[in-house]
């Protein structure tokens, strides 16, 4: 990824207890530009923040 520069939207939930809460940093070393967001969810981020992830990804597909 960080030599092809992806366009790139991460969407994390900081309470998801399989990964590390400094993993998107990662991303965000490697595509500078990615679009990175920590929501207020776990693991299964869909179920608590549907229309907070259904926005976030509408603004990124949109041209």
């Amino acid at each position: 990824m960080a030599q092809k520069r992806p366009r790139l939207l991460v969407l994390w939930g900081k309470y998801d207890p399989s990964f590390e809460a400094s993993e998107p940093d990662a991303y965000r070393r490697d595509v500078p530009t990615s679009q990175i967001h920590v929501l207020d969810a776990g693991h299964f981020a869909l179920d608590t923040a549907a229309d907070e992830i259904a926005g976030l990804v509408r603004g990124f597909v949109r041209p």
